[in-house]
């Protein structure tokens, strides 16, 4: 008789605390794009790659019945960068838009079923090749949402480190913080890593 297959252990969120802090993106390594120049040449950049990391940040709501007008950045990252678009200037959007239309590209994050509808209503395009790396950890055995700091505890045995007060900061304003950028860009950049590290094809 076979014997059952266990169910990967979780780590608890103590144990998570204690672990050492997982790298990050450094700054210069990340580019705010805000402008349709500066989006055609990020596209010409990420499209020598065929695997993004891929997040949404929109500016919180506080109020019940209050309607996000998110997402105000969308976040694509490769391996050693990451792209930061601001959605203010009509061109700089169609060009985002494109990048997540785009066939035979992955796109990989986490819970992004709400990402993809704010897109849809915002930009008009429907993501494409979107990859929500929960669903392939479930498949391997997990038996609820991860999230990006539980994935990197199980396969880097790293505490990714996020800023409550980044995450629940004004992303509609044009001007971005260096912390905001950080943030947003290592969001994506650490579900690229998690999807490398599960072994999934970059090619």
């Amino acid at each position: 008789m076979l014997a059952a297959m266990q169910t990967p252990r979780m780590p608890a969120p103590e144990e998570i605390a204690l672990l050492p802090p997982f790298e990050r993106l450094a700054r210069e390594r990340i580019a705010l794009v805000a402008t349709e120049a500066e989006a055609e040449r990020a596209a010409a950049a990420l499209l020598s790659s065929t695997v993004w990391g891929f997040d949404t940040e929109s500016k919180p709501t506080f109020h019940a019945g209050e309607a996000s007008e998110g997402p105000h950045v969308i976040q694509l990252a490769m391996p050693e960068q990451a792209f930061v678009f601001q959605l203010h200037d009509a061109g700089c959007r169609a060009i985002a838009g494109e990048l997540l239309a785009r066939a035979g590209i992955v796109k990989a994050g986490f819970g992004l079923q709400d990402d993809q509808r704010r897109i849809v209503d915002k930009l008009g395009v429907e993501p494409r090749d979107v990859l929500d790396l929960d669903t392939v950890l479930r498949q391997r055995g997990y038996r609820r949402q991860m999230g990006t700091k539980a994935a990197v505890a199980v396969l880097f045995g790293r505490r990714f480190l996020k800023s409550k007060r980044a995450a629940t900061s004004n992303w509609s304003q044009r001007q971005l913080s260096d912390a905001q950028l950080l943030y947003a860009a290592n969001d994506a950049w650490a579900a690229l890593r998690v999807y490398q590290a599960l072994g999934l094809p970059m090619a």
